[in-house]
């Protein structure tokens, strides 16, 4: 079907001129693929002998494929079932209904189960243990698992940590709860993603209850703009709400007292809320502060407290047959602490006649004090005071020991002399410290992106830096801010470690309990992954020289490099005369789609200006920590410092959700430092969004609507700011004399409905200020324009054109600036094609590879093909693929022979302006290193079909 597909828009185009815009520059190799069966493709692509290849991987290739082939038939027949209206662009169609926000089959259409699962009160096996403490670079909270035979228990669910769960393999199917300690982008800005997984998950999809303190409401209201709400109608807020009237939240004792979330012969799980005390800045501060302290939503914290049943003591038969009892299930019932009748006595027989003494349940806490202004609300908790021990003054009877305290609170806080006597009265506690500790980043926690990254850099460090984090292993643990707990002035020290990824402390069996390092992963260094590269891959070292060669050693003639033969076509753009390497660097963060997988995050893209700033092409869940693997924590710290501008594509939250966690981190990194709001230019729906999470916490930033932005409103704007209103009325919402000039949104046509979708009232004056402060930021970073363009994808779907200053060389001429064009997600249009001409990068989304032509039409996305075709079309001195399918896990499938000014993006890549005339050079290189990644690992082979609602 894909072939006739192929076939049968190539000959449409010979009935229809328009439809040769996307085909204007058709090359041989173009139409090489028009009959080469899929598997062929899949086969060929690498140049890859089969006979050459080990007999296990020959076994392991063709089960691959059969897997693939598998996967493709099934993808067909859900197409085959209800297939999608389909319009045409020129000769190239889209999903209709997808694009207008019609394609209600993408989200859930009934409110998701909560799996009934069957209890075990005599679990064997429990544990708790730390998940993806700092996340390689601390940019997020660390998440624990409360692990049962029959239950789990996850706190806290910052970005990265299902990324984290697929590298280690933990089942998110297994979950049934989830609790927040604060609810903020730090703790909580994994959940979007972490809903749109679950609703996928098999079938029906399935939910998990999320917890959180009554702050919880604000961050489900805000992700109600790009989550269907049958994913979210299990969240559950309990305590008073931080906002409402002092009379609700003043007294301590009702607002501190332990609230009971779970309580069943399994577990019982409490918690106690912290709000920051206003007696310390009385103290220190005076009086006149006492009223300006206002607890906000976002300002709450909680201690969570685990209790598990008592352990039974030992059974003894023969007291039980001395009692008249026969061996069958009444043995098991006293075992579980019910009472039975004697079969051969008249009295009732309790457990506690046939068991042994009983041994007290293990206990453990999670304590987030996260700023110092919490702290004496934690040291007056009264209801802790039956978990400390003998100094506590507790009769015997009621106090409780804790076994394990996992302190989630940071450094600064922890290191304090209070907050280290406060942990002094848990006598015989294991203290794990998680908070951010700088040992977190020696191991990277994920370690398959990781390997990934060295190996790329080996071959070709030009594009593939070496990551940031690996800078760091020579810190071994000084941390700025950071004392040891040796340091602290403190009489009596309690034991604690540090805590590090995958740590278990055992619950049960008894016989364990304690610490387990067993499964922490060990520190590979880079020099041991390219040791193995080189075992694996021996001839990878002639190649590595080769890139090498290519990268370095290239002709110069009259400043003008001297291209190959088969770039002859591709002559040096005038933009690049005398170019710096401190003008400009692409770099890709996320070159995945749908869902964060082992090898690649989701979409995002760095645009360093380096002196000047820099902007973020979309934001997906984990930007901030691909920001900190490529550069380092200080490295990342100041990329967010000087950002000028955030751009997103679309709402689909695989392009969004890490903006939060990027808006916070500037606003701390800036705090007392005079600066503007950051610049969020973005579909108008995101604002609902955003708005809704200021609730939360401040983000700082001025939001502007990307129609705001597109060539007719900045050309309006222009011609007469004075005139420029805004209209107020059913019809929409835009610049007055706006003209969309769009061949997809033009009058008639059936998607300008949506385009004039009415919206809610736009201020005048605030738009008119925040496109001067947009004009002004550009201008500063060297820049002459950013103009957004509608593409065909989904509702407020858009692409971008990024043009730079006319520069002066060093021979005193003008030399035009360059021209970067981002697609977003889109399928091919001519709106993309037009805003491309002449651009010197074209970064185009190449989801699918070119056999699924169907599938990338019922997505409204690109195979690799279409999206080498837009380019062609438009001139582009190189194109930059990206957005590819998780099914393609490490490298997506290509035929090389139509990529002549084309390269693959990979996750960490770092694309410099100067390089750019040796870019493509690289890519029959990747397939030396990558000839054996074609055997897709079972738990990788991800079908965007099960997370349509992210994508």
């Amino acid at each position: 079907m894909p072939q006739m597909t192929k076939l049968r828009l190539l000959l449409s185009s010979a009935h229809n001129p328009a439809s040769l815009l996307l085909l204007r520059k058709p090359t041989s190799a173009s139409f090489s693929l028009l009959f080469t069966p899929t598997k062929t493709l899949r086969t060929i692509s690498l140049f890859i002998p089969f006979s050459s290849l080990s007999k296990k991987n020959r076994t392991h290739l063709s089960r691959s494929l059969t897997q693939r082939n598998h996967s493709s038939l099934r993808e067909t027949g859900r197409r085959e079932k209800a297939a999608p209206p389909m319009e045409e662009i020129g000769s190239v169609g889209f999903n209709k209904r997808r694009a207008e926000g019609n394609d209600k089959s993408d989200r859930p259409k009934k409110i998701l189960p909560l799996k009934d699962r069957k209890l075990n009160p005599a679990n064997t096996i429990c544990y708790v243990q730390i998940m993806g403490t700092g996340m390689d670079t601390q940019d997020t909270s660390p998440s624990v698992l409360l692990f049962f035979d029959k239950q789990r228990f996850i706190f806290n669910a910052g970005e990265g940590l299902q990324r984290f769960c697929i590298e280690h393999k933990i089942k998110l199917s297994k979950i049934d709860h989830i609790f927040l300690s604060r609810v903020c982008s730090e703790t909580a800005g994994g959940l979007p993603g972490l809903f749109l997984t679950l609703a996928a998950i098999g079938d029906e999809g399935m939910a998990v209850n999320v917890w959180g303190p009554s702050d919880l409401k604000y961050f489900v209201d805000a992700m109600g703009s790009f989550i269907p709400k049958a994913c979210m109608v299990h969240t559950r807020s309990f305590g008073p709400s931080a906002g409402s009237d002092e009379g609700d939240i003043s007294g301590s004792r009702k607002f501190s007292d332990p609230i009971v979330l779970i309580d069943d012969e399994v577990v019982k799980i409490s918690a106690i809320l912290l709000r920051p005390s206003l007696s310390k800045f009385d103290a220190e501060e005076g009086r006149s502060q006492f009223s300006e302290l206002v607890v906000k939503p976002g300002d709450i914290s909680v201690v969570y407290v685990c209790e598990l049943p008592e352990i039974m003591g030992k059974f003894d038969p023969k007291k039980a047959v001395a009692l008249g009892l026969k061996p069958g299930p009444k043995y098991r019932e006293l075992q579980l602490g019910n009472s039975v009748k004697s079969d051969g006595q008249n009295i009732m027989v309790h457990p506690s006649d046939v068991l042994g003494p009983s041994v007290p349940g293990p206990i453990v806490l999670i304590v987030d004090c996260p700023t110092s202004s919490h702290l004496p609300e934690l040291l007056s908790l009264h209801s802790l005071s039956s978990y400390y021990g003998d100094m506590s003054g507790n009769p015997p009877e009621t106090s409780k020991a804790v076994n394990c305290i996992i302190h989630l609170s940071p450094a600064a806080v922890t290191n304090t002399k209070d907050y280290q006597k406060w942990m002094t009265k848990f006598t015989g506690a294991q203290h794990i410290m998680a908070g951010h500790e700088i040992k977190n980043v020696e191991i990277p926690i994920l370690k398959g992106s990781a390997r990934i990254a060295a190996r790329l850099n080996y071959l070709c460090p030009m594009f593939f830096p070496a990551p940031g984090f690996w800078s760091l292993q020579h810190l071994n643990g000084s941390a700025p801010g950071y004392r040891a707990l040796s340091e602290v002035p403190v009489s009596k020290l309690c034991e604690s470690i540090p805590a590090e990824n995958l740590l278990k402390f055992h619950l049960r069996p008894y016989a364990q309990l304690g610490l387990d390092r067993s499964g922490v992963p060990t520190n590979n260094s880079s020099s041991e992954i390219i040791e193995e590269l080189l075992s694996e891959i021996p001839e990878i070292v002639d190649a590595a020289q080769q890139v090498n060669q290519c990268c370095h050693t290239t002709p110069m003639l009259n400043n003008n490099v001297i291209e190959e033969p088969w770039l002859s076509e591709n002559t040096l753009p005038s933009c690049l005369e005398d170019i710096s390497r401190k003008d400009m660097e692409i770099v890709l963060l996320g070159t995945g789609s749908s869902q964060p997988s082992k090898y690649r995050n989701v979409s995002s893209i760095l645009i360093n200006l380096f002196s000047k700033g820099s902007l973020l092409f979309d934001c997906g869940e984990g930007t901030l920590g691909q920001l900190k693997r490529r550069f380092g924590v200080d490295g990342a710290d100041d990329a967010v410092r000087g950002l000028r501008c955030i751009w997103i594509s679309h709402i689909h939250a695989d392009h969004h959700t890490g903006l939060a966690r990027i808006l916070a981190l500037r606003r701390d990194l800036l705090k007392g430092v005079p600066h503007r709001p950051l610049l969020v230019i973005a579909p108008r729906r995101l604002k609902r969004y955003l708005d809704a999470y200021q609730l939360l916490e401040d983000l700082d930033f001025q939001f502007l609507d990307c129609r705001h932005t597109t060539e007719s409103s900045l050309e309006a704007f222009e011609s007469d700011t004075s005139e420029i209103c805004i209209e107020n009325n059913a019809n929409g919402v835009g610049l007055k004399n706006q003209v969309v000039n769009s061949t997809l949104f033009a009058k008639g046509v059936p998607m300008q409905s949506h385009w004039n979708r009415p919206d809610s009232p736009v201020n005048n004056s605030v738009v008119i200020s925040i496109l001067r402060n947009l004009k002004e930021a550009l201008k500063e970073a060297g820049l002459e324009a950013l103009i957004s363009f509608p593409v065909v994808h989904c509702p407020q779907a858009f692409g971008v054109a990024l043009k730079a200053a006319d520069r002066l060389n060093t021979a005193g001429k003008v030399v035009p600036g360059w021209k970067i064009v981002y697609s977003g997600d889109s399928r091919p249009c001519p709106e993309l094609v037009k805003a491309s001409y002449g651009a010197t990068v074209l970064i185009h989304e190449a989801t699918f590879e070119d056999g699924m032509v169907d599938e990338a039409i019922a997505r409204n996305h690109s195979t690799t093909k279409e999206a080498i075709e837009v380019g062609d079309s438009a001139g582009v001195y190189r194109i930059i693929l990206t957005h590819f399918s998780q099914r393609y896990p490490k490298i997506p499938v290509f035929d090389e022979t139509h990529m002549h000014k084309t390269c693959i993006a990979f996750d960490l890549m770092s694309v410099n302006l100067a390089d750019l005339p040796v870019l493509p050079r690289i890519l029959p290189y990747l397939r030396i290193l990558f000839r054996n990644e074609m055997i897709v690992d079972e738990s990788d082979d991800v079908v965007d079909a099960s997370v349509s609602a992210a994508n």
